[in-house]
């Protein structure tokens, strides 16, 4: 799922807390076993498997599962062979959004997938008519309360990170996806562990959505590509701010 510090407060929103819970372990199963078959069981020579188990051990998935994950990824068992595929697409407000899904019956995502996107007054588009709005990047999100900004900022900066984003609760590291690992490493080294560390598309630029009616919209069209049992990952460009969402909440 997509990691921008802006999603954190998005999921929390009343009712969706655990729902997003009891689907997140069939989405790090996949993503495991998508990581291993494409780049092998070693996490040594695997930076998308390590990624993706060290998320399966942050969210307390068990040993025995994540090993059966890789297994079933490298062809050690028998398991469901699952595609990749993304989607690129438009909701309402003009916000573009990625959709990543892993499937393993592509007519069906396909269908579901436009269904999702029509149903709240959005629509898909042609490959490519999203996407080069979007930078493959790092990020490491830090909770601005359990770190010293100025700490983190030099040492990012040193280490190799591209940039330093200010969000209202949080500080956002951007790396190149070359140097995530480097960076993210280096930080922990000095105390400073992320709040959640992806490998992500980035938006160039994003929308504020000012206005509590096309907020609500294009919620409801996040909510439903989230439930989609084959949506793997959701970037897209628009900020809500956090006192319109909480004006959505009372």
């Amino acid at each position: 799922m997509a990691g921008h510090s802006k999603w954190v407060n998005i999921k929390q929103r009343k009712g969706r807390q655990d729902k997003i819970r009891g689907k997140a372990f069939t989405k790090l199963g996949k993503e495991i076993m998508i990581a291993a078959k494409t780049g092998g069981g070693n996490i040594d020579f695997n930076p998308r498997l390590r990624l993706a188990i060290d998320k399966a051990k942050a969210a307390n998935m068990a040993k025995d599962t994540i090993e059966r994950a890789v297994k079933k990824g490298t062809g050690e068992l028998e398991g469901v062979e699952y595609i990749e595929i993304r989607y690129e697409g438009y909701g309402p407000g003009g916000a573009a959004f990625l959709v990543d899904v892993v499937t393993d019956n592509k007519n069906r995502s396909a269908s579901t997938v436009r269904m999702n996107f029509s149903r709240n007054e959005g629509n898909l588009g042609e490959t490519g008519s999203v996407a080069f709005m979007f930078d493959r990047k790092g990020i490491l999100e830090f909770d601005k309360k359990k770190i010293n900004e100025k700490k983190l900022m030099e040492i990012a900066l040193e280490t190799g990170a591209e940039d330093i984003i200010d969000r209202e609760n949080f500080s956002v590291v951007i790396t190149d996806p070359n140097n995530f690992e480097s960076v993210k490493k280096t930080l922990e080294e000095k105390g400073l562990n992320s709040e959640n560390a992806e490998i992500t598309m980035y938006p160039q630029n994003e929308i504020e959505i000012t206005d509590i009616e096309t907020a609500a919209k294009i919620l409801k069209l996040y909510d439903d590509l989230e439930d989609n049992e084959d949506v793997q990952e959701i970037y897209a460009n628009f900020n809500i701010s956090d006192k319109i969402l909480e004006k959505m909440e009372e």
